[in-house]
């Protein structure tokens, strides 16, 4: 690593540069998202710095010993081309295999594919992000067998979202269902848990995710319903690439594709999840 290069723990005194440099990229998260980092990981988010100055940043989130979750690695455009990406990279996943995590996993733009395919991430699958314009205009969607989850209780997704995502990941869960503006479950006919959703405050769009779900047809009530009477801001809805009529159905909704992504890991993928069951990410910093 270039001596010039200093790595430490991310501080909240370095979250308005974090979040400056997040702005600069045209990144959706806000404020709220960097102090949940910092409380969920407060020894696994990390700031390089260039001769002393502030030039990088990345995260982690530890799920268990079964998988990690790399995410918000950003350089100050300033600072770019001298390595410092790859070293706060370098350094996430020297911490998480100390750390004893079986496997670590990140979604890749096509810039950074090459790089961490060089360091052995393997890909696993794609999915594209998906923007709906603020003008889409309103409507009124059916919600027999919706109610807000929130008044539920989180428990009864749990084993839902775990068998989906691959191991339990309630403490994020938690966090996002507190700071999201909807959080809608589904009920069979028979009254067993079908899926929910979420949709999030961004500091660009509203954000749809996650939405998990035991088929396509329940994914789009729930997705429906989320999106009932949003319209002051755009919407993000990263969809994995096999749902391919669930993609279908959001282009024919106003939605248009942005940009594709690859869900890679690194290790022994000890928790692959049921993807045919995830019709929205949790977003591509947190999986």
């Amino acid at each position: 690593m270039n001596p010039a290069i200093r790595l430490r723990c991310l501080t909240r005194a370095d979250l308005p540069f974090a979040d400056s440099v997040r702005a600069l990229e045209g990144w959706n998260q806000t404020m709220r998202d960097w102090e949940r980092f910092l409380a969920m990981e407060p020894d696994g988010c990390f700031l390089a710095e260039w001769q002393g100055r502030p030039a990088g940043t990345a995260t982690t989130i530890t799920h268990g010993p079964e998988l990690a979750w790399i995410g918000m690695v950003l350089v100050h455009p300033g600072f770019r081309r001298r390595g410092i990406g790859r070293a706060l990279l370098c350094h996430c996943i020297d911490c998480l295999q100390r750390r004893a995590v079986r496997c670590i996993k990140l979604d890749a733009t096509p810039a950074g594919k090459p790089v961490y395919e060089a360091l052995g991430f393997q890909e696993e699958w794609t999915l594209t992000r998906w923007q709906r314009s603020r003008s889409f205009g309103k409507g009124t969607t059916p919600g027999e067998g919706i109610s807000d989850l929130r008044d539920a209780g989180l428990g009864i997704v749990e084993q839902l979202d775990a068998s989906a995502f691959g191991t339990s990941r309630r403490t994020l869960l938690h966090a996002l269902v507190t700071q999201c503006r909807q959080a809608l479950v589904l009920r069979s006919e028979r009254g067993d848990i079908s899926g929910y959703g979420l949709l999030r405050e961004g500091s660009r769009a509203l954000y749809l995710g996650p939405v998990i779900a035991d088929s396509s047809d329940g994914a789009i009530r729930l997705v429906r319903k989320l999106l009932e009477g949003c319209d002051e801001k755009d919407i993000f809805w990263d969809i994995p690439d096999r749902h391919r009529a669930l993609a279908s159905w959001a282009g024919e909704s106003g939605f248009i594709a942005q940009r594709s992504l690859t869900r890679m890991s690194l290790g022994e993928n000890v928790a692959p999840g049921s993807p045919d069951k995830v019709f929205a990410i949790a977003g591509p910093e947190i999986g």
